[in-house]
């Protein structure tokens, strides 16, 4: 019986886990919930799993007297009773739950993308010092790592698929115009808004990119994206000796939820749709245009850069995708707002998760600034 704590249970990511979980009685037990700001969802998963510890990680909602503020995140993933934390929060508001998680020696499924673009050499750190592991759950990642267990020596090149998102045949004028309903209507995959947008700018392409460096220790020279619009195929590793492997499936993440949580075993589990190759048809892939979605270029760059870069795109990019959710920047802007923010940004080494902060925080100002401009 492995306890889990879920943070962001009210997300597509948090909904998926429960699904999982639901399936899987003899398994797992729940033992801590959090959520951002949906007090009601959480009252009622907390009530259907009648966890240990549930909480709401913002300061400004009603909670119906349950803890809030960002250290339920911290006091959840580190609860004594738990052995693998899914981190689901969306942002870089996760990070210092997936630090705390890891140096209290525990594994991290991790959804929380930003915990490594943001602090990855400190992720590492506490790893080291800690005892913990990170097994991902994005899609991509997961696919790396069933392609490469026993084979991580050799590994020499990764290639992640992208949907290419809504946008993907569009010419970039329309691009740039394209509205909040058309951002939000992905092709392929059921997620939040933030990152749908994400994808359909690919800035979440770069993203993983970034967090690839860090999971499986390869140069920015060995990582590449290539657009993928059936989404069956999910990651592509080559090995020193010219070998590929792939990992395919119809879209889910369930099934990369449920292998973050019992890694390196597999269980039986009847929830995802079998593999079918008839039914698939035709695979494609295609260059990214990058030139049409710069979101993609710059996030590379800025991981090319290290340091506070990434942070700093991080924060830049989740800054733009509010305003334009907002309706307050064209689509086209995200991209002219992160552009602005790193062409000012003074690169320098993560020492602490202050300096993560700092990065954060004036990327976020400078993001502003840029877009009333």
């Amino acid at each position: 019986m492995r306890r889990i704590a879920l943070l962001g249970s009210t997300g597509s990511i948090g909904e998926s886990t429960l699904a999982v979980l639901r399936r899987h009685p003899d398994r797992f037990r729940l033992v801590a919930l959090t959520a951002h700001s949906n007090a009601e969802k959480l009252r009622q998963q907390a009530a259907e799993w009648r966890p240990d510890f549930a909480g709401l990680s913002s300061p400004m909602v009603d909670g119906w007297h349950l803890p809030s503020g960002p250290e339920v995140l911290v006091a959840a993933a580190t609860h004594p009773d738990v052995d693998i934390v899914v981190n689901a929060v969306v942002g870089a508001a996760g990070l210092e739950a997936t630090l705390a998680a890891l140096r209290a020696g525990k594994r991290v499924a991790l959804a929380n993308k930003e915990s490594l673009v943001t602090g990855g050499p400190l992720v590492a750190e506490a790893a080291r010092l800690g005892g913990g592991e990170i097994v991902p759950v994005d899609s991509e990642h997961s696919a790396v790592l069933q392609c490469i267990a026993g084979r991580e020596a050799a590994l020499s090149r990764l290639v992640l698929t992208a949907s290419g998102g809504p946008f993907r045949a569009w010419d970039a004028p329309d691009v740039a115009k394209a509205t909040v309903a058309q951002a939000l209507r992905h092709p392929t995959w059921s997620m939040g808004s933030k990152i749908t947008v994400d994808s359909a700018t690919l800035a979440n392409k770069a993203l993983e990119l970034i967090e690839a460096h860090f999971l499986f220790g390869l140069p920015y020279d060995a990582l590449e994206a290539v657009v993928h619009p059936q989404s069956i195929v999910h990651a592509f590793a080559e090995f020193a000796d010219g070998s590929v492997l792939a990992q395919l499936g119809f879209p889910s993440m369930e099934l990369p939820i449920l292998y973050a949580l019992t890694h390196p075993d597999r269980v039986p589990d009847d929830g995802v749709r079998r593999f079918d190759p008839v039914a698939i048809g035709q695979l494609t892939f295609e260059p990214v245009r990058a030139d049409v979605f710069r979101a993609f270029s710059l996030g590379v760059a800025s991981g090319r850069a290290g340091g506070t870069a990434p942070a700093t795109f991080n924060a830049a990019n989740e800054e733009a995708v509010a305003a334009f959710l907002g309706g307050r920047i064209p689509f086209g802007r995200i991209a002219e707002t992160i552009d602005a923010v790193l062409q000012r940004h003074d690169v320098r080494p993560i020492a602490d998760v202050a300096t993560v902060r700092h990065a954060d925080v004036t990327a976020r100002a400078a993001a502003r600034v840029a877009m009333e401009s």
